[in-house]
């Protein structure tokens, strides 16, 4: 293994022969120096994986050695040596991008924690995380196959999203390897619980957890007060592991006042999920109330037209107090940036919805476009382009204004999407619906194994297309394909994002809240 080698600038270095001994005996490899002028030069001459630098020394002094250094290499790790503890050098250091600092005298133990912290951190890290998920993984597959309720089965996905984001950073395969294994476990499981629970959550509301028609009446009409604007943002197509990558941004301006969840009515799409969110009622009764607004799978026209007329009726039906609000849905960078520039505006309202497109957008675009499919290729990799999405985004400029304001913030999503990886063969007429994760129509022939049924959808409080009509839920990763042109459709699909059935991701949807700091 090739040593670590330091550079160690100090005026006083003669004084520290104790510890360069000690370094070397560690098998370190350590350069030293006596002022600033050298350190450049060293430098500039040999790679180094950590630098200690002398704050005061002759010449250049630590601060403007530093600045040099991090012009010629800003990787390499510095820390600051210094017998000052003035607030404003610390300030000045930490404005120079030191990455850390020591106060003298230094003793051995500080130095050694120092490089063990810069230069094996990585390596600690992993060992230390792989070690505690081997621990937890046999605790987390009784939880899995115990009796759970659905308030259990959110807090066993969120431990499973815990681990997925801690193991992302490592490179152990094997750890990558055993928590899918066990992710897919606990879908299969989970998609017999939902096929076991739903329709009676659908029958006796009161037995079931907040579902999407539910949520504006449990959720988000309690929290609304009088002179603090609510800003309710929806961006569609948004999983638990995505908000949380994202919510480490927002808290750098909001303080996450309540972190919770609710569960997605089927099928896990826009049309379905979102209406009902808005509306405030199952498909089947908008269907009902709304016939000239209600659009079917079959119907020819947008699906989500309707969702600002929908919002007002759920107003006045159940919220019965006279409200201001807004509604507007967000589909390009444009009319992003007019929110931010017409966000004072919105001040005015009890109730702002904001509903932005982009994460539904970017699931499509990658099924579509070879480029995006390269970017995302998997749950990692599209975690990190919602993140650099979000962290470029207008939706970021309108947060960051509104922290200053007295305003409560909600971000929430309508369902989540899975990475489908198993064809399942499905025939029907040629006027079932086109969705991979979901089908409605009569004469379905599929393997039973793979699928939710449900043949009256009325049970589900979703509208029936023809008196025959049943719908069918593709379980855990598993998607759709016809006979006809398989080995196609597969090549075509296999590995895209997709949302209509059920799976953990899909159905367990994250609901947040914020005040500002």
């Amino acid at each position: 293994m090739q040593k670590t080698h330091i550079l160690w600038a100090d005026d006083e270095i003669d004084f520290l022969k104790p510890h360069i001994l000690l370094l070397e005996q560690k098998n370190y490899k350590v350069v030293t120096v006596n002022n600033g002028n050298d350190a450049v030069e060293a430098f500039k001459n040999e790679p180094f994986d950590l630098v200690f630098l002398d704050e005061n020394m002759p010449g250049l002094t630590g601060l403007e050695t530093l600045a040099i250094l991090k012009s010629i290499n800003p990787t390499i790790p510095t820390v600051l040596v210094t017998k000052n503890e003035e607030e404003h050098l610390m300030e000045d250091a930490i404005g120079s991008k030191i990455d850390d600092y020591l106060i003298k005298p230094v003793n051995p133990k500080q130095i050694l924690l120092t490089i063990k912290k810069f230069t094996e951190n990585r390596r600690l890290v992993s060992e230390k995380t792989s070690m505690a998920y081997q621990q937890d993984f046999r605790n987390l597959g009784m939880i899995l196959n115990d009796d759970l309720d659905y308030a259990k089965w959110v807090e066993a996905y969120k431990k499973l999203i815990y681990w997925e984001l801690s193991l992302e950073k490592l490179e152990d395969a094997g750890m990558h390897e055993i928590l899918t294994m066990q992710k897919s476990d606990a879908n299969q499981l989970f998609s017999k619980f939902i096929e076991k629970n739903y329709l009676n959550w659908i029958k006796n509301p009161d037995q079931s957890p907040v579902l999407s028609h539910q949520l504006f009446k449990t959720k988000v009409f309690p929290k609304l007060e009088a002179d603090k604007p609510t800003f309710f943002i929806l961006i569609d197509n948004l999983r638990y592991d995505q908000w949380k990558i994202i919510n480490d941004v927002v808290t750098d301006y909001f303080r996450l006042e309540e972190e919770d969840n609710y569960y997605s009515i089927l099928p896990t799409a826009t049309q379905y999920a979102r209406n009902a969110i808005f509306s405030g009622l199952t498909p089947l009764e908008m269907e009902k109330r709304f016939p000239e607004m209600w659009q079917n799978d079959d119907d020819e026209g947008g699906k989500n037209l309707h969702e600002d007329k929908f919002l007002t009726d759920q107003i006045k039906r159940i919220y019965r107090r006279d409200i201001k609000h807004s509604y507007t849905k967000i589909l390009t960078l444009e009319q992003g940036k007019d929110v931010v520039e017409n966000i004072n505006n919105y001040m005015q309202y009890d109730l702002n919805v904001l509903v932005y497109n982009f994460v539904d957008m970017l699931s499509h675009a990658r099924t579509d476009m070879a480029m995006i499919r390269e970017l995302a290729n998997d749950d990692a990799a599209y975690r990190s382009l919602t993140l650099s999405w979000f962290e470029h985004s207008p939706l970021l400029e309108a947060i960051k204004w509104l922290s200053s304001k007295n305003v409560r913030l909600i971000l929430t999503t309508d369902h989540g999407t899975i990475r489908v990886k198993k064809p399942s063969k499905i025939v029907g007429d040629r006027n079932t619906n086109s969705n991979l994760r979901y089908k409605q129509g009569k004469n379905l022939n599929f393997a039973e194994k793979d699928v939710f049924m449900i043949k009256n959808p009325h049970d589900a409080q979703l509208p029936k297309l023809h008196v025959s009509s049943a719908f069918v839920f593709a379980k855990e990763d598993l998607y759709f394909v016809y006979p006809n042109n398989y080995n196609q459709f597969v090549n075509y699909f296999n590995g895209t994002f997709q949302h209509g059935g059920i799976s953990l991701e899909e159905m367990i949807i994250p609901y947040a809240t914020y005040i500002p700091k």
